[in-house]
């Protein structure tokens, strides 16, 4: 599993938007809680130059940003800071963009209206090394945009354009080094279940279940449940519409 910032120490959090009033608000929010604000960019390619100059422990990304957008500037963040972890901000909370942010290696997303505490709460969470998104909201993108490719595969009528037909999962693909209890965990991982809800689906303590996952995570170079709900969708694991529980 990726690294997270020491325990006890404030995040140290980047914010990329290339509203002023949005870096503005976020910055006073964070910095009023505790959070240590260490910079601002205004477009992705700024986002990119902070971020390597900075080294943020979060990294605040609009999706929607001139010169390179942030699912292309997140990408090169997070190839040059592996450990950074990257909240994506949105204004829609169907993004299609946002699947490919976490197969990017996104630790989830918000929406621009989030509230103060919402907001501060997020980014601690990720800077622990877990992820934002509840599985079952994850897994509400990932059918959104797993069903619209199955329509582009199936005739160019419903061919998406090219920046939305994402294909960047950078993870190991192939499941054998798994054993079957852990394909099995993944797999329900994928239809959206808490581990509290896996304990309970396998008859295991939830202490067993987070050492299943967090020996998935190594075993698949994920970074956090999110790229698992993803992985699982990709490899065929589990299919859109299916039952979540």
């Amino acid at each position: 599993m990726t690294e997270s910032a020491p325990e006890g120490r404030a995040p140290r959090v980047l914010i990329a938007d290339d509203e002023e009033l949005i870096r503005t608000g976020f910055r006073l929010i964070l910095t009023s809680r505790g959070i240590d604000v260490i910079g601002e960019a205004a477009d992705g390619v700024q986002a990119v130059a902070e971020a390597e100059r900075l080294c943020p422990d979060v990294l605040l990304m609009d999706i929607r940003m001139p010169h390179l957008d942030g699912l292309e500037a997140a990408r090169r963040v997070l190839r040059l800071l592996p450990h950074c972890r990257v909240l994506m901000l949105t204004t829609f909370d169907l993004d299609r963009y946002v699947y490919a942010a976490l197969a990017a290696g996104a630790s989830g997303f918000l929406l621009k209206d989030v509230t103060a505490a919402h907001l501060a709460a997020a980014v601690r969470l990720v800077n622990t090394g877990d992820a934002l998104l509840a599985p079952s909201i994850t897994r509400r993108l990932v059918e959104r945009y797993a069903t619209a490719r199955d329509a582009e595969e199936a005739g160019p009528v419903h061919r998406l354009t090219t920046s939305a037909a994402p294909r960047t999962l950078a993870v190991h693909r192939d499941l054998a080094p798994l054993t079957p209890r852990e394909v099995e965990v993944l797999t329900l991982m994928g239809r959206g279940l808490s581990n509290t809800e896996l304990a309970g689906a396998l008859t295991l303590s939830e202490a067993t279940v987070k050492t299943h996952v967090a020996r998935i995570f190594a075993k698949l170079a994920l970074r956090d449940r999110a790229q698992a709900v993803v992985l699982a969708y990709e490899t065929g694991l589990v299919a859109p519409g299916g039952s979540a529980g």
